[in-house]
């Protein structure tokens, strides 16, 4: 199914607690950029972008309670965009299966995922993010009726 993101692009910003300071400094340099799309993030994290960027973020929980499992529900309705998500791959998380289920979530509904700086360079940088962008989706409706219809011949 196709789907078109708006010009406006609905942006996910997440940092582990290592990586938090980077992903601040790095709004704050792209603040001209994020300005023109809508903000949310986890806990923390939005808090501290809102601060040091000035710029509106929508905060949902915070990650170990809960919020990287409501951005990957907003990834499922269709609600955000792209996800910059600044992992921290040398700490163990205490919530590593809700981060795998992000980043599997992201990768289904084939939404842009920056992991790190220099990929969030490239993403923030790319001429579709002030553009229109179709791109192919899963129709989760769809694809639950073909499951039921299968589940029923069996």
């Amino acid at each position: 199914m196709k789907k078109t993101m708006d010009a406006q692009k609905r942006i996910a910003l997440i940092a582990h607690d290592n990586k938090k300071r980077e992903l601040v400094d790095w709004c704050v340099k792209h603040r001209d950029v994020l300005s023109r799309h809508f903000l949310c993030g986890t806990g923390t994290t939005a808090r501290l972008v809102a601060d040091a960027a000035n710029l509106p973020v929508k905060a949902y929980k915070s990650g170990p309670l809960g919020g990287d499992q409501q951005v990957g529900a907003q990834i499922a309705n269709g609600e955000i965009d792209v996800l910059i998500f600044f992992s921290d791959p040398l700490e163990a998380q205490p919530h590593d299966p809700d981060i795998k289920a992000l980043v599997r979530i992201s990768t289904v509904y084939d939404i842009p995922m920056a992991n790190n700086r220099a990929t969030a360079d490239f993403l923030i940088t790319s001429g579709f993010m002030s553009s229109p962008y179709e791109h192919e989706v899963i129709d989760s409706e769809g694809n639950a009726d073909e499951r039921a219809e299968r589940m029923k011949e069996h």
